[in-house]
């Protein structure tokens, strides 16, 4: 069998341009067919039966005829074996185009924020805590907001460096969050780029460590032990007394709202004459041992009962966060929790700062610092606060004691001068953390 690639001569287009023909000669038999490609004569070399390099792609297209020649001379062999004729109409099958499938429609790009969502719901499924899916969710407002304000789609198989400053950039200059809340997404938007990479299979160019967002130290807010004695004396509405109540449990114990909202008969539990706290902290699900000082087991004695009679099935009375931290505002201007605080807090890249009154900033939370700044300044070592408290991490507790100024002081006086002190300043009610009547807080979220 022989096969010929020949440039017809009788016909010829607009452009000057012939059809190639491939001619097939065996067993006596002559078929003819076109295989849709034209050039002009001077781009076809009539003795090698191939383009000239003056075709354009001639290289692909001479591979293509090398190819036809082949795969007839393999249809042919297989033909005659099978006892069957090779026909032209068999040979227009063989050469006729592979039909080429549409390809499928790009699949719409899903908005960053409804990525993160699934995500939110995954961790939801494997039974993270609340506080921390309550976390994940401002997290998704933020891409939302992003993605809503700057008319940005973002997506992991094109999230670079150059699109993460961009949103720490909208976050800080445009809706001035302060420095650690955008620090906070930044690492939430990590740990869910590599869920995205390692578990749902996104190719994420991205190096994550370059992602940075620095988060600042900050100076947390709490309250003396003269503070804590002016609070306990306060004459309140009755409405505020409770709140107070609360207040200065959480400050005795340093238990944060989440937890003491959800104290309960069966966590109070008797040791040797006196009474502890054992409860698993919402939201580390660490478990913690507290220790019961004569003030707290006072609070708790206080609310054992309901106005009816009836025995409480939690041990503290609570309320929403939000109304909680209102009222403490009016029981800490009540107490006299006027001395002056300066807020240190960088806004879009500039430090501001403002006086306020001390009362202006007391919330649930400022219990947790208290506990922990006073019990240091009482001497509890740092490793014991550490349990107490229920830190994973030395270094978190390790922050309280750079704060309490006068912790520093007094123990190099005691190292440095041989003094034994009898009672530190915060254990004897005088005022830590101020001079003068002012103190500064750094608001770092």
């Amino acid at each position: 069998m022989v096969t010929q690639f020949v440039l017809r001569s009788d016909k010829q287009d607009a452009a000057g341009r012939r059809p190639v023909y491939l001619l097939v000669y065996a067993d006596g038999q002559r078929l003819k067919c076109a295989l849709g490609e034209k050039c002009r004569p001077a781009d076809w070399n009539e003795e090698k039966q191939q383009f000239r390099r003056s075709f354009a792609g001639f290289q692909e297209a001479n591979d293509l005829l090398a190819a036809q020649a082949e795969k007839v001379t393999k249809w042919w062999r297989e033909v005659r074996t099978a006892g069957g004729t090779p026909t032209l109409a068999g040979l227009k099958e063989l050469l006729k185009p592979v039909p080429v499938a549409p390809a499928a429609p790009a699949p719409k790009p899903v908005p960053f924020a409804e990525l993160y969502e699934e995500y939110r719901q995954a961790l939801r499924a494997r039974g993270y805590s609340r506080e921390t899916l309550r976390q994940r969710l401002v997290v998704r407002n933020w891409l939302a907001d992003f993605e809503r304000d700057k008319r940005e789609t973002l997506r992991p198989e094109t999230y670079d460096v150059a699109t993460h400053d961009r949103l720490p950039a909208y976050l800080r200059f445009d809706r001035k969050l302060a420095e650690n809340t955008v620090a906070t997404l930044v690492r939430n938007v990590k740990v869910f780029l590599r869920y995205l990479r390692e578990e749902r299979g996104f190719a994420v160019p991205v190096e994550l460590r370059k992602l940075t967002g620095k988060p600042v130290d900050v100076v947390k807010m709490w309250l003396s032990a003269a503070d804590l004695a002016a609070l306990a004396a306060a004459k309140l509405p009755a409405y505020l007394d409770p709140v107070r109540d609360v207040l200065l449990f959480c400050c005795y114990t340093g238990l944060r709202y989440s937890d003491v909202c959800a104290l309960q008969r069966g966590n109070v539990a008797e040791w040797n004459g006196a009474r502890v706290l054992r409860l698993v902290q919402t939201k580390t699900r660490a478990g913690v041992s507290i220790y019961l000082t004569q003030a707290a087991c006072a609070l708790i004695d206080k609310y054992a009962q309901k106005a009816d009679g009836a025995e409480r099935l939690h041990l503290l009375p609570t309320t929403a966060n939000q109304v909680m931290n209102r009222y403490l505002k009016r029981i800490g201007k009540a107490a006299g929790l006027t001395e002056t605080v300066v807020v240190a807090e960088r806004v879009a890249g500039e430090m501001k700062k403002e006086s306020v009154p001390k009362y202006e900033l007391l919330t649930m939370h400022t219990a947790r610092h208290t506990f922990a700044t006073q019990s240091l300044l009482r001497g509890m070592p740092v490793e014991v606060l550490q349990k107490v408290m229920g830190h994973k991490r030395i270094q978190t507790t390790l922050v309280y004691a750079k704060v309490v100024e006068d912790l520093q002081h007094q123990t190099m006086r005691r190292i440095w001068e041989g003094e034994t002190v009898a009672a530190l300043p915060g254990a004897a009610g005088t005022s830590s953390g101020a001079t003068d009547g002012v103190c500064e807080v750094q608001m770092g979220a």
